[in-house]
């Protein structure tokens, strides 16, 4: 039953991030972001949160990320106050780059197939 610990920790952070990033942070740099997944390590001390956002800028990319890494301390208070666990996990956020891998592997599929 342990093992299976730390995923449902994770959906639970993914939910609760989900809506304090709607509700709670007020950062316009962050609005329009998706939480995708998060995965915590075994002992609980860490969560990854990868995040997507539909912009390939790379100004409005730096933006977000500067404004996540801006709200971080809110979050994780956010998290610590509504998790029933004994210590909140050290938040880590990344870009998550398969909704642009997959958008390019339809685009090389869909050029196969007009050659044909």
């Amino acid at each position: 039953m342990a093992k299976y610990r730390d995923r449902r920790v994770g959906q639970e952070i993914l939910k609760e991030v989900n809506d304090i990033l709607q509700k709670k942070v007020k950062d316009p740099r962050i609005k329009g972001i998706t939480v995708t997944d998060v995965r915590v390590t075994g002992d609980l001390q860490q969560a990854t949160i990868f995040y997507s956002i539909l912009s390939d800028n790379e100004k409005e990319i730096e933006a977000v990320a500067l404004g996540l890494e801006k709200a971080k301390g809110l979050i994780r208070k956010e998290l610590g106050q509504r998790l029933s666990i004994y210590t909140t996990p050290e938040l880590i956020f990344e870009r998550d780059a398969s909704i642009q891998y997959g958008s390019h592997i339809d685009e090389l599929i869909r050029q196969l197939h007009e050659k044909e």
